[in-house]
């Protein structure tokens, strides 16, 4: 008789966005990397080499230009379009191993397997990374474990002591699980924030498996029953599947930013308002839900002392819950105007919708609501961006040409998703 067995993977890509940057251009492979924030604004992605130099994880570039060049380090802009396209490369050689894979982030995937008892998953994790390598140039590193929880553990294992493990690691016995969990640090621990960490902390537990040691009921009490789910898949017992997380549901989605430079003109404010409004309805769209509140805000530029400064915002309380970029777009729009002072430079402006309730049990308005057309409309303009993997289709108050306007001094070639940018052979 044949017995089954149910294994998760954890695959990462490490340091995903400076590999994107390597398989383009080998010169920069052992040589030090960062990538900027929007606006070129602050460090959020480093490769080792830079780790080992110093350089810190969100640090300013204006702060850091010098440093920049004394360790000659090679600083480029966030390039999405690029990183997006890798990963869905990386994503999809994954799914030839199963056809349960859970996109986790741009650079993260759990896989499921269910398997005869006697599969080789350390065979199977180093296919994976060679695979993935060879296809596409990008250094993944695998961790496999009875439980989401615990592949995490072990794919912090494979990362942290890739000379030993050659990047893959499998936790395969209750021997390697206590073991892997008395080195995890109870911070590290995937699922416990700030706070529950300084508290779990204060009374003495400073490892994984400390925290596995403390009572159902203790938890229960002070973590709620996300923290017992995440105690009980330490444990080696499943209670996350895919597409289970240990995160609480968004309060709220925003989408803020500071422009290139300082504007006054109304107009051009209207748009990126509007842009704001139409990326904060389709991420509502992306996971089915909807929003009561909004809220606009906009600021001057504080660093330059001889202007006028302003600060406004305003919070908007819609007719019916809702996911409609045009419904959110012309809501945002009259807030941005009732809070707007001419004359003004302005450097930032944002859109933040809040009462996110599941669009399938939302409230209806009895005399008004969300106009039917809309959502077909919605469905069909996702389907179309999508598809082609680019914002093509857009509201009319948008920039056809841009998504955000941005300062990008230092970015790299687009080389699998513009024609005009792909690699030339000499």
């Amino acid at each position: 008789m044949r017995i089954f067995i149910l294994m998760f993977a954890l695959i990462d890509c490490n340091n995903f966005y400076a590999s994107c940057e390597r398989v383009f251009n080998p010169k920069l492979h052992n040589k030090p990397i960062a990538i900027l924030s929007n606006n070129d604004g602050c460090v959020i992605s480093r490769s080792e080499e830079a780790k080992q130099l110093g350089l810190p994880m969100g640090a300013p570039a204006f702060k850091y230009h010098d440093f920049f060049k004394q360790h000659q380090i090679h600083v480029f802009s966030s390039n999405y379009p690029l990183y997006g396209d890798m990963s869905e490369r990386v994503m999809g050689i994954l799914s030839r191993f199963t056809p349960e894979i859970e996109l986790y982030s741009i650079d993260e995937a759990f896989l499921r397997f269910d398997v005869v008892k006697g599969f080789d998953f350390n065979s199977s994790g180093n296919e994976m990374k060679n695979t993935v390598a060879k296809w596409t140039g990008m250094p993944i590193s695998v961790g496999i474990a009875p439980t989401k929880a615990l592949a995490k553990v072990a794919n912090k294992i494979a990362k942290k002591f890739k000379d030993k493990t050659n990047g893959v690691y499998v936790i395969d016995s209750d021997e390697k699980r206590v073991k892997a969990l008395k080195w995890t640090k109870i911070e590290d621990v995937w699922g416990i924030g700030r706070g529950h960490a300084k508290k779990l902390m204060s009374i003495g537990v400073k490892t994984a498996f400390e925290f596995t040691q403390l009572s159902d009921d203790w938890v229960r009490n002070h973590m709620a029953v996300v923290g017992l789910r995440l105690k009980k898949d330490l444990e080696g017992e499943i209670t996350l599947n895919l597409d289970d997380d240990l995160l609480e549901p968004k309060k709220a989605i925003a989408t803020t930013r500071s422009f290139d430079y300082t504007y006054s003109d109304i107009e051009y404010i209207k748009e990126r308002v509007s842009t704001f409004a139409a990326s904060c309805a389709e991420k509502l769209r992306k996971q089915h839900s909807s929003c009561q509140y909004l809220m606009v805000f906009l600021r001057s530029d504080i660093h330059k002392k001889d202007e006028k400064q302003h600060r406004g915002d305003t919070f908007l309380t819609l007719p019916y819950a809702t996911n409609s970029t045009l419904t959110i777009t012309n809501y945002a729009i009259k807030g941005l105007q009732s809070i707007y002072q001419p004359g003004i430079k302005y450097k930032k402006a944002g859109v933040v919708v809040s009462g996110i309730v599941p669009t399938n049990a939302r409230q209806l308005n009895l005399f008004i609501d969300d106009d039917t057309k809309h959502q077909q409309l919605m469905k069909a303009m996702d389907g179309i961006n999508k598809k082609y993997s680019a914002h093509k289709i857009k509201i009319a108050n948008q920039d056809l040409k841009k998504t955000w306007k941005m300062r990008q001094e230092h970015l790299s070639p687009r080389y699998t998703t513009n024609i005009n940018e792909v690699i030339e052979v000499r």
